[in-house]
């Protein structure tokens, strides 16, 4: 009899250890694959997000549906963004731009935009590559922007969160319109493309937004060079 039982305990015992180093043995090879570079031939997603180690968002690869709304200090934008593309977020979290793309058929006309942005430090678009088209009139070309040094955008999200949960479309208009004319100013520096009258053009702005200098090609092939003072009058013209 107890032979018979200490041959029990033997088997058991045995049975213990080759389970313990089986397992060991399966643990140790699935870590061992996931540390391991996968290719994958074709994959087809709504949505990839690429992180840092430590879990910052730094890039969102997305379909119209499900693109992200745009955050600064935390606070995310409230809003739907039916483009397609690819977002850019900094260090700290910050959407800082990104290459957006759409395009569709609206009563017989096209309507696209696509774009590449860059933003400034806690604000908007500071460098634009963008083109766009709406009822035949196109226009495509590089613009620099100035944006505020004193007011983050992140100041505006919460008010413009509360704005845009009114829920009568006219109030709610009005309540967006309100806020956007409350920060700072941003102006236009320098476009230089395609205008929507098809002439070739490089402008030049000041400080206000004021274009100051333009040269142009029109569509015809005349070109011109205009000087002008901060009421827009020009000063003079080459050809005079």
């Amino acid at each position: 009899m107890r032979r018979r039982l200490r041959g029990h305990v033997r088997a058991l015992q045995a049975y213990a250890g080759g389970s313990t180093l089986v397992l060991v043995a399966l643990l140790t090879a699935g870590m061992a694959k996931s540390n391991d570079k996968q290719r994958i031939e074709e994959l087809t997603v709504q949505r990839l997000n690429v992180v840092d180690a430590n879990g910052t968002l730094r890039l969102v690869i997305s379909n119209k549906d499900r693109m992200h709304p745009g955050v600064i200090d935390g606070k995310t934008l409230n809003r739907l963004r039916p483009v397609a593309g690819l977002l850019f977020f900094n260090d700290v979290g910050d959407e800082v731009g990104g290459l957006t793309y759409t395009g569709q058929d609206v009563d017989g006309h096209p309507r696209a935009d696509s774009g590449l942005t860059l933003d400034q430090w806690k604000q908007d678009q500071t460098v634009v590559l963008q083109y766009s088209e709406e009822q035949g009139r196109r226009s495509a070309g590089l613009q620099v922007w100035d944006r505020s040094d004193t007011q983050r955008l992140s100041d505006l999200i919460d008010r413009l969160n509360s704005a845009d949960a009114i829920k009568d479309a006219d109030s709610r208009t009005a309540a967006l319109r309100a806020v956007r004319a409350s920060a700072e100013p941003s102006y236009r520096r320098v476009f230089v493309g395609k205008d929507s009258d098809k002439a070739s053009v490089v402008a030049l702005a000041d400080a206000k937004g004021k274009a100051r200098l333009v040269m142009k090609v029109d569509a015809d092939g005349k070109s011109s060079i205009e000087f002008l003072d901060a009421n827009g009058t020009v000063t003079r013209r080459l050809p005079e």
